[in-house]
């Protein structure tokens, strides 16, 4: 497992919001550096060419000069100052002093010929300092202005260090605020996991808590899972409950057979009959096991797969044949009419064949001896339709339900087989109409 997977979601965003803070206030920092730099670079160069001139507009001589440098103090101790700060000479066009400031300026070279602005050094010092260099108008001195760079750098520093310190003081306090904040407002996230918590195993019931919109979809997934599962939960009931109750009647019936059979081993004749309806009723025991399952596969599915174009007239043409073995014992005759050739239906062909099997099977079993069952395709549709008695009116509506069977029927059966059609018609987005036709008998129409 990740490193980042095991921190909690407070640290991580605790952590994530220390390295955006840190990483801005670098970035801010070296912005603020250059641009303070910059910004002190023009002030002082312009303060270096404005006190050069202002120094050129002297008239020296060298009596005047010689006076001037017996005047100027040695050392100034007013104010706040930096000796650093400012440095001035002024030479002679041969090169020899004339002026200086008493401190710094003693020390300038003056074997510079260049004009304007040049880096270079005091005589024995290696510290780096930028001179402005000027000549009188009338070529008779010369005057230069200097300013140790070491000065500017220190300055720019105290200007950002000013700035961006209050930062970091903040940023300690920023912090706790944010886990605190984060405490609060992650508090619903703790609630619902206590909640989720304490629940029990089998509760399906809605969680209404109040949370973020952004937790809202999580909410809502837990709420929609719940719902799924209790469906689940209630179709496994039903299935247990139906299954206990429809077996129970072909079940006793066995043991009864089976008894009647062990009974009756000094009457053949009694026996070979206990036999053959032990027989019958393990066929029926098998077919309503079979359609439990089948019943309950398809209660589980909330979606098909494997879904592929169905040629329905080779359906339908598959299923007669399966069908007309039977059909033909039973004295019925199954016919195909197939008026429309190239319909087709998106679906699971197992699940569509099971379909038209039971509509099959439920109107050979329950249709008379001699009946004729029609197979009708058409472009959107196919029926399957008997001639036999049909059904009441007032048993119409209920067919399709499980376990449900029209009153009065002598075949064996479960009543599970038009609720296996009419689960896997929803399954594909099909309808199932079930009535009697105007000329007689039932017809079920399944229509997309």
């Amino acid at each position: 497992m990740k490193l980042t997977q095991r921190l909690s979601l407070k640290l991580r965003l605790t952590l994530l919001f220390l390295l955006l803070s840190l990483t801005a206030w670098f970035a801010a920092s070296v912005v603020a550096w250059q641009q303070t730099t910059h910004k002190l670079d023009k002030l002082f160069d312009t303060q270096q060419m404005l006190f050069a001139k202002r120094l050129l507009t002297m008239e020296l001589d060298a009596h005047t000069a010689s006076t001037l440098m017996q005047d100027v103090p040695k050392k100034a101790r007013h104010g706040h100052l930096d000796d650093d700060a400012l440095a001035f000479a002024i030479f002679s066009p041969d090169g020899k002093m004339l002026l200086n400031d008493g401190e710094n300026g003693r020390d300038i070279p003056g074997h510079y010929r260049r004009e304007g602005f040049t880096d270079g050094h005091l005589q024995d010092d290696s510290d780096p300092w930028r001179f402005l260099w000027l000549t009188a108008p009338n070529g008779k001195y010369r005057v230069v202005v200097g300013q140790e760079l070491e000065y500017r750098q220190d300055m720019a520093m105290d200007i950002v260090r000013s700035q961006l310190i209050p930062w970091m003081v903040a940023l300690p306090i920023m912090l706790l605020l944010l886990i605190v904040l984060l405490s609060r407002e992650l508090k619903p996230l703790k609630k619902l996991a206590q909640t989720l918590r304490r629940r029990s195993p089998d509760a399906t019931d809605r969680l209404n808590l109040t949370v973020p919109s952004e937790v809202r979809p999580l909410l809502d997934a837990l709420n929609h899972l719940f719902e799924r599962t209790q469906e689940m939960m209630s179709r496994e009931r039903r299935f247990t409950s139906d299954a206990a109750h429809e077996l129970r009647s072909p079940l006793t019936a066995l043991k009864v057979q089976t008894e009647v059979a062990q009974l009756s081993l000094d009457d053949p004749q009694a026996q070979e009959k206990a036999l053959a309806q032990l027989h019958t009723g393990i066929d029926r025991a098998s077919r309503l096991v079979e359609q439990l399952l089948t019943l309950s596969r398809l209660d589980s599915l909330d979606n098909l797969e494997d879904i592929e174009p169905v040629r329905m007239a080779d359906l339908l043409q598959s299923a007669v044949m399966d069908i007309y073995h039977p059909a033909q014992q039973a004295g019925i005759e199954v016919r195909l009419n197939v008026k429309a050739e190239q319909a087709s239906r998106a679906g699971q062909p197992l699940l569509l064949s099971l379909l038209v099997r039971n509509l099959l099977d439920n109107a050979i079993r329950y249709s008379p001896h001699g009946s004729v069952v029609d197979v009708t395709l058409e472009s959107r549709s196919f029926t399957v339709r008997d001639n036999g008695p049909g059904i009441a009116p007032e048993t119409l509506t209920r067919l399709g339900e499980r376990f449900y069977r029209p009153p009065g029927q002598d075949e064996t059966g479960s009543g599970l087989g038009l609720s296996i059609v009419k689960r896997i018609a929803t399954l594909h987005g099909m309808a199932v109409t079930l009535g009697n036709a105007p000329e007689g008998g039932f017809v079920a129409r399944i229509s997309w």
